[in-house]
């Protein structure tokens, strides 16, 4: 690397930091004149970062927000705390960046040193999650193999353990991962089966590249969300929900998670009516119970009812006399979830 260059990157990692320097400091840091330092700062607004000058004796400078991202410059701790967030917030599914934070930890494992790729994975090791109790978790080392062999359009084998227990080995070109909120699916084209299937993440192990590359096929769906929605919804019986919530419409709709929950209409400033995405029983009526606030079903009956039979086995686990539990309903729940579950690998 040149000298220039060298500075240039000792540079950058000073700006980056949240501060304003003073162009004296930063010669002094450097070891070349405040001229030189006026010079590279030229060169990096160039190169598209948004560095800002203050007038003054000194004449201090600032990396701003700009209208794209820069590359960063990491030390090692800061590498190693952004990957084992990263990490963390993929092997656990949070709405809205699951699959952002799988291809951002793609990208930063691929080009960690050794050193800090075995810190990354010892403090993985020695970390335990509390359960969230809203399904399985997912190994975030088995997300960023799928997620690069994805990008490399790379075929990928895998065991894999069906919803009955059957374990087989897979080789498949893989499309796309799908975060549920609830679970991972990887959408990929069986090459044994020549047919889509749709994997459940958490069931899959030891997935390692071929290095076989592929040309991208076409998926028979307009993406990979709607293609696994699709899929479970002609497997599993699902319920629209109609139901008025007791709270504020902003509140509701934070609380559900956003759009992909369905529609929430203001009734009043203190109302509101959800009128759900297709979903199973059970998930509705988690969402409504988990809302903390005062709620009427309107339709479907089935969920009224599930809710009642929910609300006797809550009452009895608390220790009083509840209502008499709706067997039917109670069993209609329980075989919901296995079809849900059953419906991943199954031909298009």
């Amino acid at each position: 690397m040149s000298e220039t260059s060298a500075r240039l990157l000792n540079l950058l990692s000073l700006l980056q930091t949240p501060r304003e320097w003073p162009g004296s400091e930063l010669a002094g840091r450097l070891g070349v004149t405040s001229r030189t330092i006026r010079r590279d700062i030229e060169r990096l607004r160039d190169l598209g970062y948004p560095v800002h000058a203050t007038m003054g004796t000194e004449g201090g400078y600032r990396l701003a927000a700009g209208t794209a991202m820069p590359p960063l410059l990491l030390d090692d701790e800061e590498a190693v705390a952004i990957a084992v967030g990263l990490r963390s917030a993929a092997g656990h599914t949070i709405e809205g960046i699951e699959e952002a934070s799988v291809r951002a930890l793609a990208k930063l494992e691929q080009v960690l040193p050794a050193r800090l790729r075995r810190r990354v994975g010892t403090l993985g090791t020695a970390t335990v999650p509390m359960p969230s109790g809203d399904g399985p978790t997912v190994d975030p080392e088995h997300l960023t193999v799928l997620a690069a062999a994805i990008t490399n359009h790379e075929r990928l084998r895998f065991g894999y353990r069906a919803g009955a227990g059957v374990r087989t080995k897979r080789l498949v070109e893989p499309h796309r991962l799908v975060a549920s909120g609830r679970r991972w699916y990887l959408v990929a084209y069986d090459n044994d089966r020549e047919d889509w299937r749709i994997f459940r993440v958490d069931r899959l192990s030891e997935p390692f590249p071929t290095g076989v590359r592929t040309p991208p096929r076409e998926l028979p769906a307009a993406d990979a969300g709607a293609y696994v929605r699709e899929r479970m919804q002609g497997t599993a019986p699902t319920h629209r929900a109609v139901a008025t919530v007791y709270a504020p419409a902003a509140e509701v709709a934070a609380r559900l998670g956003g759009p992909a929950a369905g529609e929430v209409e203001p009734l009043d400033e203190a109302s509101c009516r959800w009128r759900s995405a297709p979903d199973s029983l059970e998930w509705l009526a988690m969402r409504l119970a988990v809302l903390g606030r005062e709620f009427t079903v309107h339709e479907p009956p089935e969920l009224a009812a599930y809710l009642r039979a929910m609300g006797g086995r809550v009452t009895r686990a608390a220790g009083a006399e509840g209502a008499a539990t709706d067997a039917a309903t109670e069993a209609e729940g329980t075989a919901t979830d296995a079809a849900t579950e059953d419906a991943v690998d199954t031909p298009s």
